[in-house]
């Protein structure tokens, strides 16, 4: 797992995100509503750029059971626009 900080328009670190990979952590974040994805990979002087959105599911006919008695739900979605060096 590595772990990736969530930065603001600033700079300054918002939260912290965990995933194998940079779009995992930015699933996650986009699924928490943010939109301007930009996160620190921590240990090393990357910044990895996506743009992110929720985006309303149908729920598919075959659905686990925790999902009886819905008809949608919210996903996350992003796009990665790229990675800087510090």
């Amino acid at each position: 797992m590595r772990n990736f900080a969530l930065l603001d328009e600033q700079g300054n670190e918002v939260g912290t995100y965990s995933g194998k990979q940079p779009r995992q952590a930015a699933l996650k974040a986009a699924n928490r509503g943010f939109t301007d994805i930009r996160l620190r990979e921590k240990g090393t002087k990357k910044i990895h750029v996506f743009r992110g959105a929720r985006v309303l599911q149908q729920v598919p006919e075959k659905h686990p059971k925790w999902m009886d008695g819905r008809e949608t739900f919210m996903k996350g979605h992003v796009e990665k626009v790229g990675v800087y060096k510090l």
